[in-house]
């Protein structure tokens, strides 16, 4: 698997949604460094208000082998010099995965290396201890994304336990939703974002929005006590939003509308995560995917954990959003295992996070 000791290296390809990445990581263990990262985004999406398979599909073909190629550029490697070709199969929108497995399982073939697939959601995992090197296991972790809510215990890297998940509109999903009601640009998470740092202070009293799924009274045995909801929040956002237009009075109060519904959104993400460190004797956070790089989310999470002991890892834009870092990260960790694929590998839109265990355990597509 190795060749004479040196650290491994590992091109992981990412297609799985908008962003065509390539990366390439060298190392062992937990001692990993980032040799390459090449994202490219497709923002024709934004003219349609959200992806459109079809045409992240078209845009992958055509992207893939240069943006591979500057990657390995970058890294000052060929194909012949890589350990390994790891690609991501799951979960994702499957014409686009499709590029991106078909591509890297022919550069393995061609380059005499394996090829590894690796789980979407398990590379956003193992994302923040690129930047971090405390960001290991064991620790509790909340991946927040366009696609996916999830609350995981993780006992040691390939051990996870789901807690939690969303039961409806994932976190960056309601963002988005909620950007669209305001009039803001897609993707909608960092625009609502910035609307709610020029509201005012909040006042004193009732929450404009209720905290869904969150009550003082839940206990660890419930079935509600870890999961999230935010349909009923997106719902929240609309009546205010029509109420507001009705009175005339949206420019004045939607930097206002962005604010508490992103406090809601947070308040309820932070304490969930608060109960599941807590429960688990936790003394780590992290935090992965792209609402992982929400300022607000991530400021909270500290305030909330930090005095009660509890480090709090949270990746940069760069890595919290889609990209091959994460996937030749966690490509790396399958092939020191032995867990390489052959030619049938193939790319599926839902698939459970190997190693995951528990009652609660879900499809994460």
């Amino acid at each position: 698997m190795s060749r004479g000791g040196r650290p491994l290296r590992v091109l992981g390809i990412e297609t799985s949604c908008d962003e065509t990445s390539a990366a390439v990581v060298a190392g062992r263990g937990d001692d990993v460094a980032l040799r390459s990262l090449v994202i490219l985004s497709q923002d024709v999406h934004a003219l349609f208000g959200g992806v459109v398979p079809e045409l992240a599909s078209r845009a992958h073909l055509t992207s893939v082998v240069p943006v591979v190629r500057r990657a390995l550029d970058d890294a000052g490697l060929g194909p012949r010099d890589l350990d390994a070709v790891a690609v991501t199969h799951a979960p994702g929108l499957v014409g686009a995965l499709l590029v991106g497995v078909s591509y890297g399982k022919a550069l393995a073939h061609a380059a005499g290396v394996p090829v590894v697939g690796a789980h979407h959601m398990e590379g956003h995992l193992f994302a923040t201890a690129l930047e971090h090197p405390d960001a290991v296991p064991p620790f509790t972790a909340l991946l927040v994304s366009g696609g996916h809510t999830l609350l995981l215990d993780v006992a040691a890297w390939g051990e996870y336990r789901q807690l939690g998940a969303t039961r409806d509109d994932a976190a960056g999903e309601a963002f988005d939703k909620v950007a669209k009601l305001l009039g803001l640009p897609y993707p909608g998470g960092r625009h609502v974002e910035a609307l709610a740092r020029t509201a005012p202070p909040p006042r004193g009293g009732k929450p404009r929005f209720a905290r869904p799924m969150l009550r003082a009274n839940q206990a660890p045995d419930d079935a509600d006590y870890y999961d999230v909801s935010f349909s009923g929040l997106k719902t929240a956002v609309l009546h205010a939003v029509r109420d507001a237009e009705r009175r005339g009075a949206l420019d004045a109060e939607r930097a206002g509308i962005a604010r508490d519904f992103q406090d809601a959104l947070v308040e309820t993400l932070v304490e969930k995560t608060y109960r599941a460190a807590r429960a688990h004797g936790r003394t780590r956070v992290v935090l992965g995917g792209g609402v992982a790089c929400n300022g607000a989310l991530v400021a909270a999470m500290r305030r909330r954990l930090e005095p009660r002991g509890a480090a709090v890892f949270a990746p940069t834009p760069r890595l919290a959003t889609d990209n091959a870092a994460m996937i030749a990260r966690a490509g790396l960790f399958r092939l020191e295992r032995g867990e390489t694929a052959d030619l049938s590998l193939n790319a599926y839109a839902a698939l459970p996070i190997p190693g995951l265990s528990g009652e609660r355990r879900a499809s994460s597509g």
